[in-house]
């Protein structure tokens, strides 16, 4: 990756509600022109300048113009910038272009997608060539799938140091979560239901726990579509975002070089009982093809997002019965308060402490490992604790 460019960092998107608050984040915490140079990304200026008096950035706080259906404007922007936050979608629409253009660029990218059938076409369509230009590219920064593909990580290298090696089982199981729905979130699902219907041969990939693996099948794996009673937490319930997070775990595990082991299993389910979030929350697992008319469009969201939670629990299984438990917490609404403090910290991460990843596809917790869990302590609102 060329380490010459102007920035280190350009939030795509910036005019948009997450993207603004992503920018908003980058300021009040690493400020501007200080360590990490950052600009402000988006299709119109003005809309800029909006958004940049809305959260109190300062006149001189860099502007990239850039259209996501322009690719001549893409390559320009990329040109310019070790890494690009974008929380422009549905990626399907929005983020073919710009992935493109980032893996021939040699240009570090980040997103907070949850399409699965589109990840795995930027997969099989662009990683040799990030894997020559050096550019790092990662999916799904945001609550999919950071809180459980770190969470994975942290119980593994748990496990480790208290059992001596990793274990075979891990289950998801999250016990509160409460936030509101995302208007980039239904219109995603919207999407992923609108590439089903032009292509049923799809569902293969959406369904499958070993879906974003490409050339590794791992042994069967709970369904977690079903509610049933778990034996440690009591009853479960399907979560929405678990089959993406279980996707992203498995492709973690195949880039650590099966350090879970090749015949890992996981699964994630929320707990009956606990509160389950607003109505329109993950666990309330939406119509994606008619979502309220009460929901946000693409670029808006909660207000009160301060009010908002969640609570991951992982259990990690031995083959001899032994467990770690651990937990994942954040401390405000996980789409519209954590998310845009994850993805953040995570392009900082990238682009300031893993100049030794090479390039290609990776996850958050492959790629970042324990560098990402201690920012997003620090500066992120997360907790990762180790329960009894």
């Amino acid at each position: 990756m060329n380490q010459t460019r102007e920035f280190d960092i350009v939030v795509f998107g910036a005019t948009g509600f997450t993207g603004r608050l992503v920018a908003e984040h980058l300021l009040q915490k690493h400020g501007l022109g200080g360590e990490v140079a950052w600009a402000m990304g988006g299709q119109f200026e003005a809309d800029l300048v909006e958004a940049r008096d809305a959260i109190g950035a300062p006149e001189d706080t860099p502007f990239v113009i850039a259209d996501a259906k322009d690719p001549v404007s893409l390559r320009e922007m990329v040109a310019r910038t070790k890494a690009v936050i974008t929380t422009v979608g549905p990626y399907r629409l929005y983020g073919s272009d710009l992935v493109a253009a980032c893996a021939e660029s040699g240009t570090d990218y980040l997103d907070l997608s949850g399409e699965s059938h589109w990840m795995r076409r930027m997969i099989d369509e662009h990683e040799a060539r990030a894997k020559e230009s050096g550019a790092r590219i990662l999916f799904a920064c945001g609550f999919d799938s950071i809180p459980s593909d770190t969470g994975v990580w942290f119980c593994q290298d748990t496990a480790r140091t208290a059992l001596g090696a990793p274990v075979p089982r891990v289950k998801g199981r999250v016990r509160a979560f409460k936030g509101g729905v995302s208007g980039g979130s239904i219109a995603s699902m919207k999407s992923t239901a609108e590439a089903l219907e032009d292509d049923p041969s799809l569902a293969e990939v959406v369904n499958s726990p070993f879906g974003l693996t490409p050339g590794f099948e791992g042994p069967a794996q709970p369904s977690g579509a079903v509610p049933t009673t778990d034996p440690d937490v009591g009853a479960v319930v399907p979560f929405m975002l678990g089959v993406v997070d279980t996707q992203v775990v498995h492709r973690s595990n195949l880039l650590l070089e099966h350090a879970y082991g090749r015949g890992f299993v996981y699964d994630e389910m929320m707990v009956a009982g606990e509160e389950p979030g607003d109505e329109d929350g993950p666990g309330a697992s939406p119509d994606a093809d008619a979502p309220s008319p009460a929901a946000p469009k693409p670029g808006e969201g909660p207000q009160d997002r301060q009010a908002g939670y969640f609570d991951l629990l992982l259990i990690g299984i031995a083959p001899d019965g032994r467990q770690v438990r651990v937990s994942v917490k954040g401390d405000e609404d996980p789409g519209y308060g954590s998310t845009p403090r994850m993805i953040a910290e995570s392009a900082i991460c990238l682009v300031t402490e893993a100049d030794a990843v090479p390039g290609g596809f990776w996850t958050p917790a492959a790629a970042l490992q324990g560098r990402l869990v201690e920012r997003l302590q620090r500066y992120a609102g997360l907790t990762f604790a180790v329960e009894g």
